[in-house]
């Protein structure tokens, strides 16, 4: 069995060499993907996440790829705790070239049995966390007028689905909230480069996304940082769900409407589905930039 840390080669990138980059939500899944290809190209990474445990498991990770790390254990939703986590980063390494907005947690229930508490939880950690992380980082990159925000969004940020609310609500907020970002900054001649991903939606937390899929992922942040794009399309199904909500909006109602009204049961494994996914996620294109603006 081949180890973690020598399965699938990482898009190299010079441009990330012994920059500062910090990760937000970085204890698991697609923000270790994201640690990972960051120190496989010798970067230093800030590791953000409420779980100290799964920080240190990906901290020796990024150390044995050749990276530094830095654990930072820290709630998104308190800003003040994200303004102190990136003062430590500056402390430690002197500046932060990247941050990374990926922190998420989701309720998958119907709106009816969804209650204020759930609502207030995702909000702050989903895009009010992706605001602390962004005004923290902020502050340290216009001192000297350079870096890269990276805000991980999602494709029902543009086109909501059923049983994720809460989720599709942050996602979109953030998107907004990312474009005034990007208006301001240009209207100031800064050179603070802004750029989102919109990915695939999360599927039932029955399911995990599959590391193949983390890892191309995490390539693609590596390509938004290295070719500073204001926007990358991740996925087929992002590619779809955006391009349709545009062309044909009212046609995912109609078939959400035909559908059963359930919360639905996820699929049972088919013979060479996981083979069959990691191909055609390896195979998929980033697309370049928003093409409808």
């Amino acid at each position: 069995m081949q180890s973690s840390t020598s399965r699938r080669t990482t898009l190299r990138t010079s441009k990330l060499h012994d920059k500062v980059v910090v990760i937000t939500g970085a204890s698991s899944g697609i923000g270790r993907a994201i640690a990972r290809a960051a120190g496989a190209n010798g970067a230093r990474v800030a590791l953000l996440a409420r779980g100290e445990a799964g920080l240190c498991a990906v901290a020796h990770e990024v150390e044995a790829l050749s990276g530094e790390s830095l654990v930072l254990p820290v709630d998104v939703a308190d800003a003040s705790a994200v303004d102190r986590a990136a003062e430590e980063v500056v402390a430690q390494w002197g500046g932060i070239d990247v941050w990374v907005n990926n922190a998420i947690v989701t309720v998958y229930s119907p709106i009816s049995r969804m209650t204020p508490e759930e609502y207030r939880r995702v909000i702050e950690v989903d895009y009010l966390g992706t605001v602390h992380g962004t005004l923290a980082a902020l502050r340290h990159m216009r001192t000297c007028d350079a870096g890269t925000i990276v805000q991980i969004g999602s494709a029902l940020g543009y086109r909501s689905s059923p049983f994720q609310s809460a989720y599709c609500a942050s996602k979109a907020a953030v998107r907004g909230f990312t474009d005034s970002l990007r208006s301001e900054l240009a209207h100031e001649r800064s050179q603070i480069k802004v750029t989102m991903l919109q990915l695939p939606g999360p599927q039932t937390p029955r399911t995990v996304t599959p590391h193949s899929e983390s890892e191309v992922i995490a390539d693609a942040v590596l390509y938004a940082v290295e070719h500073r794009s204001e926007e990358l399309w991740v996925g087929w199904s992002t590619i779809e769900a955006i391009i349709g909500q545009f062309l044909v909006p009212r046609m995912p109602d109609r078939y959400v409407s035909e559908a059963p009204a359930t919360l639905p049961a996820p699929s049972p494994p088919r013979p060479g589905a996981a083979l069959l996914m990691m191909a055609r996620r390896l195979l998929e294109v980033w697309a370049p930039q928003r093409a409808l603006r």
